[in-house]
């Protein structure tokens, strides 16, 4: 079964910060309301940035954010795809992939001409998607990947 992919809603707000902190933010000085509330700010933004999330018979499974600033960035780029997250029961199964795209294809209509994220771990998956590495660096003693992909 394929994800539905909308715009994040306030309702889902709230499980998807849980995912996102589960994920990104645990044991790092930033609390599961600083998420809520960086959801809930994105989702009433200028309408440039937006928060997508993958639904599955209806719940929220996961997320994909298109940001202007990635958070605590040593490079001065914008905007960023950021924040993938998919709950692991639902991974395998193309849920990542729709979201990056519906990331990707909002960035377009947007008139984003390049797109850039971080990650280390899940190089494979964006490069399987197109993206490319831009530069590996230490950030906070671990390993980072600045990588990009041109939407022209």
């Amino acid at each position: 079964m394929r994800p539905t992919i909308e715009a994040m809603a306030q309702g889902d707000v709230e499980v998807i910060a849980r995912l996102r902190f589960e994920a990104f933010f645990e044991g790092s000085d930033r609390t599961l309301d600083d998420d809520i509330a960086g959801l809930r700010g994105l989702i009433a933004s200028d309408g440039f940035e937006a928060a997508f999330v993958a639904r599955e018979q209806g719940q929220p499974v996961g997320s994909c954010l298109l940001v202007r600033n990635e958070i605590d960035s040593p490079h001065h780029l914008t905007p960023w795809l950021a924040g993938l997250i998919v709950a692991e029961a639902y991974r395998g199964r193309g849920v990542g992939t729709a979201l990056v795209r519906a990331v990707e294809t909002y960035a377009a209509s947007v008139g984003v001409g390049t797109l850039h994220l971080y990650t280390w771990q899940a190089r494979g998956f964006y490069e399987a998607l197109g993206w490319a590495a831009v530069e590996a660096f230490q950030q906070d003693g671990a390993p980072m990947l600045l990588m990009s992909r041109s939407l022209l």
